[in-house]
């Protein structure tokens, strides 16, 4: 049987039908209900009231929607929520107050209720009704079946954690052991932002980032991230933990703001778990765990949810952040005397990237055009820099601009490119970033200088390894490199070759699996590469007689890059 929409087993069905059905003022149906499973307000409305009298009565079947993306629905299977909530209790956790941030159908205070004995007051908060409503009928369910269990109470609030009023619940909190448990929402704001979701945080540059950082990708965050933030001020000076179900970008973002975070948690803990199997996603994700009101901590256990076995410690040592504290390599870390770049973003690639077919181009909608080679140069992408020389290109970049900010009026000096360009205005004035908003037309970015450098050393930040790939010019022309690369350039080949060589040795490679997590979406940044300090490899590298003998044969030309 189903009513308002979700599923509602037996023992609810003739429970609502024999109780329900008869009572006619929402005051005697909630007074009811309060009493059989301690929800408090179970009807917001007497129409609420009247719709279920009729459905009861009608026994119809309804169909049961999909989740929708913009809630970033991955409801939690009942096998997971008590596993994590007993593993809790066997911890020693018994709250008092739990609260239920995302509580989508319950799961997690339906296990709660079963594995907790002291708990006096629940609060799950949902936006979507019909998850209000499965909760609601769970956990009368529950109590139906288990009629000695003392009954807490409950509020089941629909509405969205990013209105809901944090200081309503905390006078209740205040002496109480508190549990915020659950598994908030696994999808971005800029994906939120891409389909017109209105379940977005307020608009707020709340990692505090500068410049372009602010409003480009640095400013992307996992909506989870914000809830998870959220709720550690408001809720970090009173006693409790906090269990969250988390991408692990998530938790390593997390531990890595905190030196400018004001938190006050400690204990923190990141058990991994198999996303695939626990909700048929692949996904990176882990049970987040932390404590309350304790002395910041700077560092986060990383063990395995299923085994407990631990496999490292991360966080910040010293003033720096490390992903594996006990394979501590410090002797790179400093500051790079090369400014690393990030390759050029433009948006629009099916205009953009283009490929010589011999007497004309070609573009990923399948155009034919003819384009003047002025603006056109070499591209590598990630994919082309599997090995540490690169490959002949494979397509070619219209670059519009020599810097930021350049006027693209002067376009118009060549004929072709512009009017080919010109014919699919439409789609670049479609692109979604904020950082093209009062731009000229066919504006680009991460451009400028060094991108006009001959010789680059470049290296992927999608794929998980920690080659450097050596890039020279083609057909007389500078290869550029696009968003997901970086890289820097350097005036001669020669120069190039020396810190290329430097780059690829074992030092380098020890030292970036040391500072890198395998599991981000860019296991490599430019944060990272800025780490590399080359000085102290050179330093280094001259107690290593062959090194310089026998592969570098090390000249002043040379040496003078770090001067």
């Amino acid at each position: 049987m189903k009513l308002f929409n979700t599923n509602i087993s037996d023992s609810v069905f003739l429970f609502l039908k024999k109780e329900i059905s008869s009572l006619k003022t929402i005051e005697t149906a909630n007074e009811l209900l309060q009493n059989e499973c301690g929800i408090e307000n179970f009807f917001l409305t007497e129409t609420e009231v009247l719709q279920l009298s009729e459905e009861l009565g009608k026994e119809t079947e309804h169909e049961i929607s999909e989740p929708m993306l913009e809630y970033g629905d991955f409801q939690t299977n009942q096998l997971l929520a008590s596993r994590i909530v007993n593993k809790l209790k066997l911890n020693g956790i018994s709250p008092q107050i739990l609260i239920e941030p995302t509580c989508g159908k319950g799961n997690f205070i339906l296990a709660a209720l079963d594995i907790f004995d002291d708990i006096e007051k629940i609060y799950g908060i949902e936006i979507q009704k019909k998850y209000v409503w499965h909760a609601k009928f769970a956990i009368l369910d529950f109590f139906l079946n288990r009629p000695n269990r003392t009954r807490p109470s409950i509020q089941i609030i629909n509405t969205s954690i990013f209105t809901f009023d944090y200081d309503s619940v905390k006078d209740m909190i205040k002496g109480k052991e508190l549990l915020i448990i659950g598994n908030p929402p696994w999808v971005t704001n800029s994906m939120l932002g891409a389909i017109k979701s209105s379940n977005l945080p307020k608009k707020t540059n709340f990692k505090q980032y500068k410049g372009i950082d602010s409003i480009t990708g640095k400013s992307n965050f996992d909506i989870a991230e914000n809830i998870t933030l959220e709720l550690l001020r408001n809720f970090g000076s009173y006693e409790g933990i906090m269990a969250f179900l988390v991408k692990n970008t998530v938790v390593k973002n997390i531990v890595y703001d905190l030196p400018k975070l004001k938190l006050s948690i400690a204990n923190m803990e990141k058990q991994n778990i198999d996303s695939k199997k626990e909700f048929n996603v692949n996904v990176d994700a882990s049970l987040f765990l932390c404590q309350f009101n304790k002395n910041v901590e700077y560092f986060c256990r990383e063990s395995d949810f299923y085994t407990s076995e631990i496999k490292c410690d991360f966080g910040w040592l010293n003033g720096k952040f490390m992903s594996d504290l006990s394979c501590l390599n410090s002797t790179l870390d400093g500051v790079s005397p090369f400014e690393w770049r990030q390759g050029v973003k433009h948006d629009c690639s099916k205009i953009m990237e283009i490929e010589n077919n011999g007497d004309f181009y070609t573009n990923k909608l399948g155009e034919q055009f003819f384009v003047e080679d002025n603006l056109l140069f070499p591209l590598l992408k990630s994919s082309d820099l599997k090995s540490q020389n690169a490959v002949q290109t494979r397509k070619m970049i219209i670059i519009t601009q020599r810097f930021v900010g350049q006027d693209t009026a002067y376009l118009k000096k060549f004929p072709h490119t512009f009017s080919y360009l010109n014919s699919h205005i439409d789609l670049f004035r479609m692109r979604k970033s904020s950082i093209y908003k009062g731009k000229s037309d066919f504006s680009i970015f991460g451009i400028g200088e060094y991108s006009f450098k001959p010789y680059k050393i470049a290296i992927s930040g999608l794929y998980k390894t920690f080659h450097f790939c050596l890039v020279k010019p083609q057909n007389n022309k500078p290869v550029m490199l696009d968003d997901t690369c970086y890289f820097i350039g350097f005036d001669t080949l020669e120069q190039a070759e020396f810190v290329w060589k430097l780059l690829n040795t074992e030092y380098v490679r020890d030292f970036l699996k040391s500072i890198s997590f395998s599991d981000s979406k860019r296991m490599i940044t430019k944060d990272i590469l800025m780490r590399i300090d080359l000085l102290k490899l050179v330093t280094l590298l001259k107690e290593d007689i062959s090194f310089f003998n026998n592969v570098v044969k090390l000249q002043k030309s040379q040496l003078s890059l770090f001067d």
